[in-house]
C-alpha cells in the first residue's frame, strides 16, 4: 500500500469489536486474563497479548503497527516522548564503558542527553561531521555501540550524508540510529537507505496540532541476524536473568523493540498514554497532506526571506542556492524539505525584535504544529550548549527558527514583512 493508505488503515481491522471506524481508546491500566494459565503464558511469551498498559495497549498497538508499516520497518514501540525514544534506543545497546558517535548537528535536547546526562551512566559520546562523515570511521572502536544522527537537523536544517554514514557503519557492523522527526515518514524512510533503527518525536509532525507528547522507535527487518553471535552486542545473545534467562536472538520476534519492551519499558516505564496514542493516530491520518502543504509554503517563504535585504542568509534545503539542495533531491520525496526553516538576522537585537513583533507566529519551542511558530534557538532549545559549540554547530545568536504551519503563506509573508521592517 502507498503511504497515504497505510496512514489511514494500517494496523487496524474495523471489523473487530464493534466495527468502529475510529480506532477505540483502550483507556485501561490492566487487562483481565482468561485464567491463571493464560496469564502465565503471556508472561512467558508463549502467547502474545496485552498484560499491562506500561508494556502494551490495544490503541498503542495500532499506532505501532501503522508506524512500522509507514517507515518500512519490522516492528515499532511507542514511548512517552521523543527524548525517551532516543534514550531507550541508545540504552538498548550501550552500557557503562561503551561509546556512541553522534552528529555535530542535533536538536539541543538530544545533545544534552547524549553528551551530559548519559555520561552519568558511563556511556561517552564522540561527535562526527554529518555533512560528509569524513571523520566518522576513524572514531569507531570496539566499544562503539551506535551512530546517531538526524536525517534533517533542527535548527540548522541540514541533511546528513546518510548513504556514506550507513556504508561506514555496515563496514564495521555498528548500529545506526536516525532521528527522522523533522523530515517525517511522509518525505523520507531511513530504513530504505539501510538505517537500522529510526526514532521520532511524534509530538511534532505526527500529531500536527501540538496536543500530545509521544515518541516511537522503529527497527528494520533483519536486526535479529545482525545481533546474532555479535560480540559487540553480546547481551542480545546471552540469557537475560531478569526475564527467565531469555535469549533475545532465539525469539522469533523483532529483537530490538522486544528488548526495549521487556527490559527498558518494563523497568523504567516511560510509557505512552492510550489517549495520546489515539490523538497521534488521528494526526497520522493526514500526515502526508500536511507535510506537503508545510513544505510548499515553507519554500515560498524561504524564497521571500532569501530576497529580503535584512536577512543575511536562509537555511532551507528546498532552495537551489542551499548547500543541502542536492541531498534533498536525492533523499526526500519530490525534493521537498518539510516545514522547518531558519535564517540569520542582521544582529541579535534584530532577531529579538523580529520574534517579539511577529503576530501570526507564536513564540513556541515546538515544531510541526498546524500553526506557525517562531523561536530563538540559542537562548531556548539550545541554551544549555556553550556559545563556541553552538557557533560550530551552525547556531548563532542571530539565528531565528520558524516552523511553518498551515496558514496561507501570503499572510505569513505579510507578518514577516512587518516584523522585519
Amino acid at each position: 500500500m502507498q503511504k497515504e493508505t497505510i496512514a489511514l488503515h494500517g494496523g487496524y481491522n474495523k471489523k473487530d469489536g464493534y466495527g468502529t471506524m475510529s480506532v477505540p481508546i483502550a483507556q485501561t491500566t490492566a487487562y483481565a486474563f482468561r485464567d491463571a494459565e493464560h496469564a502465565a503464558n503471556l508472561f512467558a511469551l508463549k502467547e502474545l497479548g496485552p498484560i499491562y498498559t506500561r508494556l502494551t495497549n490495544p490503541t498503542t498497538d495500532v499506532l505501532e503497527q501503522r508506524y512500522a508499516e509507514l517507515e518500512g520497518g519490522a516492528a515499532a514501540i511507542c514511548v512517552s516522548s521523543g527524548q525517551s525514544a532516543i534514550f531507550y534506543a541508545i540504552a538498548n545497546v550501550a552500557e557503562a564503558g561503551d561509546n556512541i558517535i553522534i552528529s555535530d548537528k542535533l536538536y539541543g535536547g538530544a545533545v544534552t542527553l547524549l553528551t551530559h546526562t548519559i555520561k552519568r551512566f558511563g556511556i561517552t559520546a564522540k561527535v562526527f561531521k554529518s555533512a560528509d562523515a569524513a571523520d566518522l570511521e576513524e572514531q569507531i572502536d570496539e566499544n562503539t555501540k551506535a551512530i546517531f544522527f538526524e536525517s534533517l537537523s533542527n535548527p540548522q536544517i541540514a541533511i546528513a550524508d546518510i548513504e556514506n554514514i550507513v556504508s561506514i557503519a555496515q563496514k564495521h557492523k555498528v548500529l545506526t540510529i536516525c532521528d527522522n522527526t523533522v523530515a517525517s515518514a511522509a518525505l523520507f524512510n531511513p530504513i530504505k537507505w539501510g538505517v537500522d533503527v529510526v526514532v521520532h518525536s511524534t509530538s511534532k509532525y505526527t500529531n500536527g496540532q501540538g496536543s500530545a507528547i509521544g515518541g516511537i522507535i522503529i527497527e528494520r527487518d533483519g536486526l535479529n541476524e545482525f545481533f546474532k553471535d555479535s560480540k559487540r552486542y553480546y547481551h542480545f545473545n546471552t540469557p537475560d536473568e531478569s526475564y527467565h534467562g531469555l535469549v533475545y536472538t532465539e525469539v522469533p520476534l523483532p529483537n530490538f523493540c522486544l528488548r526495549v519492551r521487556l527490559a527498558l519499558l518494563r523497568d523504567i516505564g516511560a510509557s505512552q498514554a492510550p489517549h495520546n496514542s489515539w490523538l497521534l493516530i488521528q494526526g497520522l491520518e493526514t500526515l502526508s497532506l500536511r507535510v506537503d502543504k508545510h513544505s510548499d509554503s515553507t519554500l515560498e517563504i524561504a524564497k521571500y526571506l532569501e530576497s529580503h535585504p535584512k536577512v543575511k542568509s536562509v537555511n532551507y534545503p528546498g532552495l537551489e542556492s542551499n548547500e543541502n539542495y542536492n541531498k534533498a533531491q536525492k533523499y526526500f520525496k519530490d525534493g521537498k524539505a518539510s516545514g522547518l526553516i531558519s535564517f540569520e538576522a542582521e544582529n541579535y537585537d534584530e532577531a529579538k525584535k523580529i520574534i517579539d513583533t511577529a503576530k501570526l507566529f507564536s513564540v513556541v519551542v515546538n515544531i510541526g504544529d498546524s500553526k506557525s511558530l517562531i523561536v530563538h534557538p540559542a537562548s531556548t532549545t539550545h541554551s544549555q550548549i556553550p556559545e563556541d559549540e553552538l557557533i560550530e554547530a551552525g547556531i548563532n545568536p542571530t539565528t531565528v527558527r520558524l516552523s511553518i504551519g498551515l496558514e496561507n503563506p501570503i499572510d505569513l509573508i505579510e507578518d514577516l514583512e512587518q516584523a522585519l521592517a
